[in-house]
């Protein structure tokens, strides 16, 4: 049976009204003012009943509730703060995981640090650099123009324009050699004469401009100093503190030489290279001034020169080692020795000594007609590194054994050649132009060398 409301209060106003369909079931409409009637669902019936608490009478008096929209469910959106169980997890587990992370990075950092052993270290040298001159108590010239066996282009001088002390630092400076005495035909320099050669072979001591074959003397003066006068060390530490030169074929270097050749000459006697470099940019193919090398020298003879197995190097990224000053370092025990750079971490080289040198070597019972012996019957493993080795500070410029390596077409001489300093003299509108004041020396700040207690 149907019940049907008019839809006119008693004032005429349009209102709700109902039909009932017979069955139980009343649909709702609402009448507008024209008549016009709209079906309204269960929800909107909801609606209108909560409404009915304001005694809403008619549309005049009716406020639509505010209208509210969620594009995530209530349910959906994290609450790391509530008990749920499944809120909770998802964040707590990758927090632990990041925890656990940053406790095994504390770890390896630590077993990496307790990793390095540690000695017992006495202070014998320490040089600040910070008088007018340089201590000559501590450091001695090397006053050569032999090439030390590596055909360098340079004459080493203790004169001031080469070493000198400086805002605090060592500064070692290429310079010109006079030209009238390069381009003089049979020109003769005599350190012998004059009394400053520091070494006992003839040929260190004098050189010559030769039309004939044209070699000339040598088109570079610079400067090298050594500590074996005053402080050696047989294990223990060495820090120097250092800033790279800039500026083509330039070589600086800072290494150690034994004081005495007790296994006999170079390099059955050993040789500690802490750092050498090339003063070349980082576009130069064999590595300029961002690269720095580290090395060991040891054989019976020359030619069984064993530096391959104990060479490493070290980039600087996005820099150059000579942008700012870093320190360069050895550590030396009986059991090991490496070099570092900053860092005691920052291993260049390591070599751990388990066997005897001879027999890391492998070397030939014969090797160019000679037979070879073994010349470290010590029963020591790290000999010939066993006996007091002295410092050495230099600037190489150039040289024909092989650190400027062949071929090289940026290179402007051949190392095979007779007369190559001619020829890199002969070059120096290219190279002379890099060497930029202020910036091709090599300064130090300071020098320290410890002795293992």
């Amino acid at each position: 049976m149907l019940h049907v409301h008019n839809g006119h209060d008693d004032a005429g106003e349009p209102s709700n009204y109902q039909v009932n369909n017979g069955h139980g079931k009343a649909t709702s409409y609402d009448g507008d003012a024209d008549g016009t009637q709209r079906n309204i669902t269960r929800e909107s019936a909801a609606t209108i009943a909560s409404a009915s608490d304001y005694s809403i009478r008619s549309r005049r008096s009716y406020i639509r509730p505010y209208y509210r929209s969620r594009l995530v469910a209530k349910a959906d959106i994290e609450k790391p703060w509530t008990k749920e169980r499944r809120s909770i997890w998802p964040t707590v587990i990758p927090c632990f995981g990041f925890v656990c992370g940053l406790a095994l990075i504390a770890v390896m950092i630590y077993l990496g640090v307790k990793s390095v052993p540690q000695h017992e270290y006495c202070l014998v040298m320490e040089d600040d650099f910070d008088g007018p001159t340089l201590n000559t108590s501590i450091w001695q010239h090397e006053v050569q123009l032999g090439g030390f066996g590596n055909g360098e282009f340079e004459v080493t001088t203790n004169d001031t324009a080469n070493v000198f002390l400086e805002d605090g630092k060592l500064v070692i400076k290429p310079t010109l050699q006079n030209s009238s005495i390069i381009d003089t035909p049979y020109a003769l320099v005599n350190l012998t004469a004059d009394g400053t050669c520091t070494s006992d072979v003839w040929s260190d001591c004098w050189a010559s401009t030769n039309a004939t074959n044209h070699t000339i003397i040598n088109p570079i003066r610079s400067g090298r100093i050594n500590t074996k006068a005053s402080t050696s060390i047989r294990y223990g530490r060495v820090e120097v503190v250092a800033k790279m030169p800039t500026g083509d074929w330039l070589w600086p270097a800072i290494w150690l030489l034994p004081v005495n050749n007790v296994y006999g000459p170079w390099p059955a006697s050993g040789e500690i290279d802490i750092v050498e470099s090339r003063g070349n940019d980082h576009n130069y193919k064999y590595g300029g001034n961002n690269k720095i090398v580290s090395s060991l020298h040891w054989g019976p003879t020359k030619a069984l020169d064993q530096s391959w197995r104990d060479t490493n190097t070290q980039r600087s990224l996005h820099s150059t080692y000579s942008a700012k000053f870093h320190t360069y370092a050895l550590e030396w025990s009986e059991k090991y020795l490496y070099t570092y750079v900053d860092s005691r971490i920052r291993h260049v080289i390591y070599t751990k000594y388990t066997k005897p040198q001879w027999t890391r070597g492998q070397f030939p019972q014969v090797s160019r007609g000679e037979l070879i012996s073994d010349p470290w019957n010590t029963n020591r493993y790290n000999t010939p590194f066993d006996t007091p080795f002295y410092l050495i500070i230099n600037l190489a410029v150039g040289g024909t054994n092989g650190f400027f390596q062949d071929p090289d077409s940026q290179k402007p001489w051949v190392n095979t050649a007779v007369n190559a300093s001619a020829y890199f003299w002969g070059a120096r509108d290219s190279w002379l132009p890099t060497w930029v004041e202020g910036q091709a020396q090599l300064e130090v700040e300071s020098v320290k060398m410890w002795q293992e207690c």
